[in-house]
C-alpha cells in the first residue's frame, strides 16, 4: 500500500511539474527541500542513519537545483545573495549530516522557509521577472 501511494505521488508530482510554470517549479522545489529536511531531521532523531543519508542527499540535490537555476545576469545582486544563502545552507546541511545536528537542519529550514515565503508572495503578474531563470 505504501509503495502504491508513493508511486501515485511521484506520478502526480511528475505530471504537475510537466505542466507547471517556471515559477511553480521553483515553488515545488522549495516545498520538496523543506520536506526532505524535515525527513532528515526525523531520521536523525530516530538514529535512522540510512534514511538520514538518503533524505539529506535529496535536500542537497534540491538546494543545488535552486542554486543552479539562478540567472546570475538577469538576477543581479538578488541572485548573488540567493546563491550565497544556498551555499551557506549546503554547508550547514553537510555539518548536520556529519554531526547528526538537528539544530543545523532547523537553521536551514528557517532560511529556506523565509525564501519560499518571499517567493510565494511574488504577484502573479511578476512571475516572469525573477532571480531564478525561466529555463526551469
Amino acid at each position: 500500500m505504501r509503495s502504491s501511494l508513493q508511486s501515485y505521488r511521484k506520478v502526480s508530482l511528475d505530471n504537475e511539474i510537466s505542466i507547471a510554470s517556471p515559477h511553480r517549479v521553483v515553488q515545488l522545489m522549495f516545498a520538496g527541500g523543506l520536506e526532505r529536511l524535515a525527513q532528515s531531521r526525523y531520521a536523525i532523531e530516530n538514529k535512522d542513519m540510512a534514511n538520514k543519508g538518503i533524505f539529506i542527499g535529496k535536500a542537497i540535490g534540491i538546494i543545488n537545483g535552486l542554486n543552479n537555476s539562478l540567472d546570475m545576469n538577469a538576477g543581479g545582486e538578488i541572485a548573488k545573495n540567493l546563491s550565497d544563502l544556498y551555499d551557506f545552507m549546503l554547508r550547514k546541511i553537510t555539518e548536520a549530516n556529519i554531526n547528526n545536528d538537528v539544530k543545523a537542519i532547523d537553521d536551514v529550514c528557517d532560511i529556506l522557509r523565509e525564501i519560499k515565503e518571499a517567493w510565494d508572495a511574488i504577484p502573479q503578474d511578476k512571475h516572469h521577472i525573477s532571480a531564478h531563470s525561466e529555463k526551469n
